[in-house]
């Protein structure tokens, strides 16, 4: 039987760092408005926090109400999962440094980063979040939560990604 109070340690800490990168998120979109930054499509991140919050939420539920015990190699496997999204998250974020943030932004006259770990992977702090999503609800064996929140997720990336890339080509019309 997993540890119930584990488990929402777990989420309690993954939902600190989560604020944490969200003020880390604010400080850099005050440092590229600084440096002619704006953002671009900000409809669409309503709907990105309403499906975490609500990710965390359902993980939440559904390991307190099913009690499942998931079989021992799942959660070896889903905490590699977990790390490796951790890992890709972070190394995205620290290439980014204070170009990085939560929302789409654009810097006009800068390149695109194509060093560190985007020279390897484009899209690493989504190839994160996609493990993160579906691996954590895993370990303890919400896995309503790890299918329906993967789904919603990669639709939700497909979508943003797409508006990344017009924001892209905005900036080379205009700068």
């Amino acid at each position: 039987m997993v540890s119930l109070w584990g488990f929402t340690g777990l989420l309690g800490l993954l939902a600190l760092q989560r604020l944490f990168e969200l003020s880390r998120s604010r400080q850099n979109e005050i440092w590229m408005k600084k440096h002619g930054g704006y953002e671009c499509f900000p409809e669409h991140y309503r709907v990105m926090v309403l499906l975490h919050i609500s990710w965390f939420v359902a993980m939440l539920a559904e390991v307190w109400f099913y009690k499942t015990t998931p079989p021992q190699w799942l959660i070896g496997v889903s905490i590699a999962g977990m790390v490796s999204g951790q890992i890709l998250r972070y190394l995205a974020m620290r290439t980014l440094a204070e170009r990085w943030s939560t929302r789409i932004y654009v810097l006009p006259n800068v390149t695109l980063i194509k060093n560190g770990i985007y020279g390897f992977i484009r899209h690493p702090n989504y190839w994160g979040v996609i493990l993160e999503i579906a691996c954590v609800p895993l370990i303890f064996g919400a896995y309503y939560t790890s299918i329906l929140f993967s789904l919603a997720n990669l639709l939700l990336l497909r979508h943003r990604i797409r508006l990344e890339e017009i924001a892209l080509e905005q900036k080379t019309v205009f700068s």
